[in-house]
């Protein structure tokens, strides 16, 4: 009988897979079906945030960090405001931090709905990303309230946030497609403030939890894609700079909320979920668990924003622009105004590291400051850089199918990851 020459082959996984979220190319290299090792190309979506931000004034560069991490919008921007406010040394109105708290929150929900959608969409199961697409709608329709923007933003600034929480919500106009009776039952919830939306969607959401948790959860086929796929011990979790769902999935209970708290996290009470085995599948529930918690979370800073009205910026005039009333009166606030918007801020020379629990693990900013309106050197730490440099050691000994399973509990999305 004849030798038979066995080889491995090598396979581009991705940019174009569907699975491979726009921008990975994976090169996987197999023994038949079972992965021998797998090389992560980044880059395809390098756009030279940290470099372009050296020649934009400290405020020009928060919608950059929109860019980032473009499902996690807002929390990209906090962390890059608490750098440029502990420089500052500015202190931001307790309102703003409950704004800022509320619509961390917000985001973190909007991502884990991305995430555990297009994981298990990912993986075949289709109705998870529909049922999580119109929760995301209510939930976007909150940013641009706030914003008027559904993605990008821009709504947190050093000292505060950009404005107040509307007392409005946009209304669904009747249609060729809508007609009254639908479109009257559709702006129900949408007939009092923000909060009053955002407060209907809190009562509701549990309920939505249930929903997936019964599509996903005790589901065989789900359980089989992902019950002791890509499992990692806490020491290694630990080793290879895990944070956030990826490290909490292997049993380790780190959260910066809770360890280093940072705003008003140290005022609201929630609970920290903790996985026990390490695999997609626990990762999967630490996610779910984070939703609800989330909402808890969103519900005290609602209660607390209803019975406290106040300022929601500094009233240092060097960092924040003065009140529009106060334009037409007074010179100093005149010149103020003047030089902000042509200049910038000027902030303090000194170094600082701020980081904060984003959806997907600790994002950080690393900021140099040299005295002038612009930052000397913007260093970030995308928290799914080290997830990503751990592909290799998940996959080897998997099969090829269960690559898709562990690029979706990874939960990466480029933008941060190639800067």
């Amino acid at each position: 009988m004849a030798e038979t020459e066995i080889r491995n082959y090598t396979l581009n996984f991705g940019p174009q897979h569907p699975a491979a979220h726009g921008v990975l190319r994976m090169v996987l290299e197999l023994d038949g079906e079972v992965v021998e090792r797998a090389d992560p190309h980044i880059g395809l979506l390098h756009r030279g945030t940290e470099k372009l931000a050296e020649t934009r004034t400290w405020v020009q560069s928060v919608p950059y960090m929109d860019r980032l991490d473009y499902v996690s919008m807002m929390c990209n921007e906090h962390a890059y405001c608490l750098a440029v406010e502990k420089l500052l040394g500015v202190e931001v109105p307790i309102r703003a931090q409950y704004i800022r708290v509320m619509m961390d929150e917000v985001t973190r929900i909007l991502n884990h709905l991305m995430g555990i959608g297009s994981h298990a969409f990912d993986i075949g199961a289709m109705t998870m990303i529909l049922y999580c697409f119109r929760e995301r709608e209510d939930l976007m329709d909150v940013y641009e309230a706030v914003s008027g923007a559904r993605l990008h933003s821009a709504y947190y600034r050093p000292g505060g946030v950009y404005r107040d929480l509307p007392d409005t919500m946009a209304k669904y106009q009747p249609g060729r497609f809508k007609n009254e009776k639908t479109v009257a039952k559709m702006n129900e919830a949408r007939q009092g403030s923000l909060l009053d939306f955002l407060e209907d969607f809190t009562e509701r959401f549990p309920k939505y939890c249930d929903d997936y948790e019964t599509l996903l959860t005790e589901n065989r086929i789900w359980k089989q894609r992902t019950v002791g796929i890509g499992v990692v011990s806490p020491e290694r979790a630990l080793a290879l700079g895990f944070t956030g769902p990826m490290l909490r999935g292997s049993g380790i209970a780190w959260d910066l909320r809770k360890k280093q708290p940072y705003e008003v996290y140290d005022r609201v009470e929630f609970d920290i979920p903790v996985g026990k085995n390490g695999d997609c599948y626990d990762r999967y529930l630490v996610r779910m668990a984070e939703m609800r918690q989330s909402n808890e979370i969103i519900r005290q800073c609602i209660a607390w924003l209803r019975e406290n009205p106040g300022p929601v910026i500094t009233d240092d005039l060097t960092v924040a622009p003065p009140r529009h009333a106060k334009l037409k009166t007074g010179m100093e606030e005149l010149i103020h105004h003047f030089k902000l918007f042509s200049e910038g801020i000027h902030v303090p020379p000194g170094e600082v590291y701020a980081a904060i629990e984003h959806p997907k693990g600790e994002f950080g900013v690393y900021a140099v400051s040299d005295g002038a309106n612009k930052p000397y050197r913007v260093k970030l730490r995308a928290p799914g850089f080290p997830h990503l440099a751990a592909m290799d050691e998940l996959a080897r000994g998997h099969m090829l199918a269960d690559v898709t399973a562990l690029m979706g509990t990874l939960d990466l999305v480029f933008g941060d990851i190639d800067r």
